[in-house]
């Protein structure tokens, strides 16, 4: 059976479902004359007259692309001096005649409905309609490969277009950048220039206060200018009254002058007259104390302590003067009974009398103020050149240390010979500056601690080491002693006197003994440099006052059992009354003028060389306790100063120059 040959129609059919891929889907890009605005959607509303002749051939079947839809071109943003693209028109293709004149053959549609096809055997009329679709189609295809090229034209124009508005945009941004780089650079000069404008307001301010203030000121200024112009008239007037006084002034002042070179002859001769009565008077005073002697003796007795019983009356008598009550004391009785003689006898023995004559003697009630009074004038004596060497002796408790330093707490009332001299010096030594001397004072202070000198000022790591201070001559050929290693202080005021003094009393060696609770166990030397200069006239002066404090002179008890502790208080003891057996024996042999005078058989006499010789003056403080239980320290205290107060050394004679 042969196949069965294809219908014409068919073929067409075939062949025109073949050709309908080549139809181009139409272009989604927008127009040049769109501005670049139309989205998809539009451009699709721009080709729908095409649609719509292609909906109008009722029999054409409709065209299915494949392809993908183009991407919408990005809208660019029309920029300041761009220029709008020209319009291209619309261009459509002419309507196929034949499509036309088909559809106006067909018969209008009722109700909606499609014309009814051509009957299956009307072949003829199927080709030719087909014919006469596939001739529009063509006509079409031609059309849409115009508008195709036309579009091709347009896109390649638009991206022409497209690239050379995007270098205008890059140069747009650029120059976006810098503007806003200027807005920027503009933004922070209007900030400093507000910032600047703002310190300038400011400042404007403050000088415009200023300002006010200058203007005040100088309102005040023409005020007191016209005050001082005021002033100045009146001054002037009084001047032209003070230069005619003053003409008559200048005959007195040159009279007055002629005075005054008379009152200065006068002065000069006065002064002459004043030095002249100075030496007299310094003269008369070491007279009056040569009469007095050159070794006074004062005894001193203390007052009972709270806690010690009361001597029994007689015990202690101070008989009158040849005057009377109203002399001065200067004679001592002590009253003592000898237990053995009248255990002997069988009854009791009367008291033994011992009665002692001193230059002078002070009572239990006497004050620190009475006792220097008298020795005032031997101080200022050290002022004129004399030495003076003033020391305290007696037992242990008997007030040695209370009479030269005083007592605690800083008690004007109680203040002892060793500040109240040097204050008596600074005064004497400022009131004879105003007759041209000048003076200064240098001080030290020394124990001897059995046979050992050791520094009473010394501080830190120095201090209570005695093995270095030795007593030495100042210089070769030189008569003046020195202590090695031993602060010498110059010293200007009390105070600085008083804060030795406190330094001194920390570093004293003592003890407790059976008579005192605190015992000084050894001779405390305050010695105090004098130097005086009368530079006008070339007179030089100098000497040293001493003033001794002496360890305590009891005497030894040889039965006595001692422990460990006291054969130490024995040693020092013993070193103690060795020394002051020595200065017994320098004070008898200077009394009996004797060629060899035993200085250097005691530290104390050696270092008191220059004081205890015939050119020194001296005095002895012998103090004695009131108590009936001291009464043999006392005697031999008392016996010992009258030996002393019997001795007569020369004249003292001033070191001047």
């Amino acid at each position: 059976m042969e196949p069965q040959q294809r219908s014409p129609l068919l073929e067409v059919k075939g062949n025109i479902e073949v050709k309908r891929p080549l139809v181009k889907a139409p272009s989604r890009l927008p127009l040049p004359g769109s501005r670049f605005k139309r989205g998809p959607d539009q451009m699709e509303d721009a080709l729908e007259p095409e649609k719509k002749r292609t909906r109008g051939l009722g029999t054409a079947p409709k065209i299915a692309t494949s392809r993908p839809r183009a991407p919408a071109l990005t809208t660019v943003p029309q920029t300041q001096g761009q220029t709008a693209a020209p319009k291209v028109p619309k261009k459509t293709g002419p309507r196929c005649s034949t499509a036309i004149a088909t559809a106006a053959a067909a018969p209008p549609m009722l109700g909606g409905k499609k014309p009814s096809k051509r009957p299956a055997w009307d072949l003829k009329g199927q080709l030719c309609d087909l014919t006469a679709e596939l001739k529009c189609y063509r006509e079409r295809t031609q059309t849409l490969d115009q508008e195709n090229q036309q579009l091709r034209d347009q896109l390649r124009e638009a991206q022409q277009q497209a690239t050379v508005l995007g270098a205008e945009r890059r140069t747009l941004e650029g120059e976006l950048a810098r503007v806003q780089a200027q807005a920027e650079q503009g933004q922070q000069e209007l900030g400093n220039l507000s910032a600047r404008v703002l310190e300038l307001e400011e400042r404007l301010g403050t000088q415009e206060s200023l300002v006010q203030e200058l203007q005040k000121e100088q309102l005040g200024l023409q005020e007191e200018r016209r005050g001082l112009a005021t002033r100045l008239e009146e001054q002037e007037r009084r001047l032209q009254t003070s230069e005619a006084a003053l003409s008559g002034s200048q005959a007195e002042v040159a009279s007055l002058r002629q005075e005054t070179v008379a009152q200065a002859a006068l002065l000069a001769e006065r002064g002459e007259r004043l030095h002249g009565l100075e030496m007299e008077r310094r003269r008369l005073h070491n007279q009056l104390q040569e009469l007095k002697g050159n070794i006074r003796v004062f005894c001193r007795v203390r007052p009972v302590l709270p806690g010690e019983p009361t001597p029994s009356p007689g015990f202690l008598l101070f008989p009158s003067g040849p005057g009377g009550p109203s002399d001065l004391p200067t004679r001592l009785s002590l009253s003592r009974s000898d237990e053995r003689r009248g255990t002997l006898s069988g009854a009791p023995a009367p008291p033994t009398r011992h009665d002692f004559s001193f230059d002078r003697v002070f009572p239990p009630g006497s004050g620190q103020d009475e006792v220097f009074e008298e020795i005032a004038m031997l101080v200022q004596s050290a002022l004129d050149g004399y030495p003076v060497c003033i020391f305290a002796y007696g037992q242990t408790g008997s007030g040695k240390t209370f009479t030269m330093e005083g007592g605690p707490g800083g008690d004007p009332q109680v203040e002892g010979l060793i500040p109240r001299a040097l204050r008596h010096l600074f005064s004497i030594a400022q009131e004879l500056g105003g007759q041209g001397w000048t003076y200064s004072f240098v001080a030290s202070y020394v124990e001897i601690y059995n046979e050992t000198v050791r520094d009473l000022l010394a501080t830190g790591t120095r201090k209570g080491q005695g093995g270095e201070c030795e007593i030495r001559r100042a210089g070769p050929g030189s008569e003046e002693l020195t202590v090695t290693n031993a602060r010498y202080v110059p010293v200007s005021c009390e105070k600085e006197v008083e804060a030795l003094l406190h330094l001194a009393r920390q570093n004293r060696a003592v003890a407790r003994t059976a008579q005192n609770e605190r015992s000084s166990r050894s001779h405390s030397v305050f010695q105090l440099q004098i130097s005086g200069e009368h530079a006008a006239r070339g007179l030089q002066c100098g000497a040293p006052l001493s003033l001794v404090d002496l360890a305590g002179s009891e005497r030894l008890d040889p039965g006595l059992a001692l422990g460990p502790g006291e054969r130490e208080r024995l040693r020092e003891t013993q070193a103690i009354n060795s020394s002051l057996s020595t200065l017994g024996l320098v004070i008898m042999a200077l009394s009996n003028k004797e060629s060899h005078v035993p200085y250097r058989n005691s530290k104390l006499t050696y270092l008191l060389q220059n004081s205890l010789g015939g050119s020194a003056k001296m005095l002895m403080f012998v103090n004695i306790s009131p108590l009936e239980e001291n009464v043999s320290e006392s005697l031999n205290s008392l016996r010992f100063a009258s030996k002393v107060n019997q001795c007569v050394i020369g004249t003292a004679q001033a070191n001047r120059k």
